[in-house]
């Protein structure tokens, strides 16, 4: 059975609405900075994925849109990093008029924000590591694994969700929704590790300049220190 335009709508407000109250919940401090940095990295995940993904005849495609995702939540914190990509990349399925793609794509962009600032900031207290010196291997191994943790998770989430989408929204029979699945999992596995590799570059040339800015969430702006 494939379920109808209007159902996927609605299950797409739900799940925003979900997400969005489990964001209030979780007591993250949004400043206009933060909300700024959110949108401009939103925007560059959609125009990542919408103007320069390869589609294969999976349904699946080849992109780079993760890539800043994982950034945000190296930068800000793992709930930007998800609202980051959850909005642009949802963004992109809704304007291609796909909202069943859109339910699982705010979800699982969500994660891969939540478990990439998780391990970035709970684990390693990546901004507290010095990038130079005896530290520089520890600090680029926080760095990496930072970025890669949640987009490793993404390639068994993103196949998993992926086969009830197709399955019980969709109404594929059960051995395209497995088949599908399958090469979703090799093509998230290329656009994970191809993800990663840019965010790590991303984040060592951008953080150094935005904490010398004064740019960052818990930084008072230098003009404030002007004299």
């Amino acid at each position: 059975m494939v379920v109808s335009t209007p159902v996927l709508w609605l299950l797409l407000f739900l799940v925003v609405f979900a997400v969005v109250l489990g964001v209030a919940l979780s007591r993250t401090e949004f400043t206009t900075r933060k909300i700024s940095m959110i949108g401009v990295m939103a925007a560059l995940s959609f125009v990542a994925y919408e103007f320069f993904r390869i589609p294969t005849p999976s349904g699946s495609s080849f992109h780079l849109g993760n890539t800043f995702t994982a950034l945000t939540a190296l930068l800000l914190d793992g709930v930007s990093g998800g609202l980051a990509g959850a909005i642009g990349l949802a963004l992109a399925d809704i304007v291609a008029g796909d909202p069943g793609y859109a339910i699982t794509t705010f979800v699982l962009k969500f994660i891969i924000g939540i478990v990439c600032g998780t391990v970035a900031h709970k684990v390693f207290h990546l901004h507290d590591l010095d990038g130079a010196g005896k530290s520089k291997a520890r600090y680029m191994t926080a760095v990496v694994c930072s970025s890669f943790s949640g987009l490793l998770v993404n390639v068994f989430t993103d196949p998993f969700l992926g086969y009830f989408r197709n399955r019980y929204l969709f109404g594929q029979t059960v051995e395209l929704a497995s088949v599908v699945a399958k090469v979703a999992s090799g093509v998230t596995l290329v656009n994970s590790l191809m993800s990663t590799a840019c965010a790590v570059v991303l984040y060592l040339a951008l953080y150094p300049a935005l904490k010398k800015a004064r740019l960052l969430p818990g930084q008072k702006s230098s003009r404030l220190h002007a004299h």
